[in-house]
């Protein structure tokens, strides 16, 4: 059950579709990718060449823009999309994986997450309503629902516990209060069972959120098992919403997910990857370190009218990267 028509499919190939999600800044085409901005900024490129380069919409860090430079203070400059020069669509996290990644330093009970910043210190404190609260002061977009992200190898009494809690948390995630436009996805654990991924589907399907996103997966399972569970679950996905794959990932994992039925990825792997100097390739990996690219006048990508393949050499790339220019 979804509280808008926000998300409408226009053509499907299988399971594979092509919709059209409507944000309060405009309408993004799907299957989308969403560079990730965890702190305002996706690294080493400006909002100018995120647009050039046809990026609809961008994910920003719930966890880490709470810390710095704080919600508060992002609201004082116009919000998110001012504070950053973003024009388009933005997606925030709801900061739980983040905090649940950082295990030794959160304590978690019934009504949230207490912290310390891995920044300073600092004890802070994060509920459901806390983690929606910040969302609402940076403006973004869409907003995810505060959840229970359980570890890869957790036995199966945490993943219940966990899924249970996730679900009471969407609950009172919905209950918050909600800017104008704002759009809210709630979020499906469950692990690499698939029996507990179908439980946890049946509950928060039958909750009024915008979308629904699939969380917990791309965390160390092995990739054939990731795309077991997506390709059994993103069909039974409510088929009116927007299905995202949190945190996903490799390009062969996407086109695996689109397969499925999913609608919405996001990954700091392009931009990772690319500053340790590896780049994707319609082939595979590409090491620009390698020694052989010093002499190489050949773009990364025969054939691509990107600016990067359009105007450099992989020598001149190769030589940005051994002078840590890159």
């Amino acid at each position: 059950m979804t509280l808008t028509a926000a998300f409408r499919v226009v053509a499907t190939d299988g399971q594979a579709r092509a919709g059209v999600l409507a944000t309060a800044h405009g309408d993004v085409e799907t299957p989308v990718f969403m560079p990730v901005g965890t702190q305002a900024t996706v690294k080493a490129l400006s909002s100018g060449d995120l647009m050039t380069l046809g990026a609809q919409i961008i994910l920003g860090n719930t966890y880490h823009l709470a810390l710095r430079p704080g919600a508060e203070r992002v609201q004082g400059q116009g919000g998110l999309h001012r504070f950053m020069a973003w024009p388009r669509a933005i997606l925030t996290d709801s900061g739980g994986f983040q905090v649940f990644s950082l295990r030794e330093r959160c304590t978690l009970d019934e009504d949230g997450v207490t912290f310390r910043s891995h920044i300073d210190g600092s004890e802070h404190r994060l509920t459901p309503e806390r983690a929606m609260e910040i969302q609402a002061l940076l403006g973004s977009d869409i907003a995810m629902a505060f959840d229970e992200c359980p570890p890869s190898d957790a036995p199966d009494s945490a993943l219940d516990l966990a899924m249970a809690r996730t679900t009471r948390w969407a609950g009172r995630s919905l209950a918050a209060p909600r800017p104008a436009g704002q759009l809210r996805f709630g979020i499906v654990q469950g692990g690499v069972d698939l029996s507990r991924r179908r439980a946890h589907l049946t509950e928060i399907a039958a909750l009024p959120f915008d979308g629904f996103a699939l969380g917990g997966l791309g965390v160390g399972e092995p990739p054939e098992i990731m795309h077991q569970i997506v390709g059994a679950i993103a069909p039974e996905m409510p088929g009116a919403a927007a299905r995202y794959l949190m945190g996903v990932g490799t390009p062969r994992d996407i086109l695996a997910g689109i397969a499925a039925g999913i609608d919405m990825f996001d990954c700091v792997m392009p931009t990772r990857n690319a500053r340790n100097g590896q780049l994707f390739v319609r082939g595979g990996r590409l090491n620009i370190g390698n020694a052989r690219h010093r002499e190489d006048r050949r773009p990364v990508q025969e054939g691509c009218a990107c600016e990067c393949c359009a105007s450099y050499s992989r020598a001149y790339l190769a030589h940005l990267f051994h002078a840590k220019e890159l």
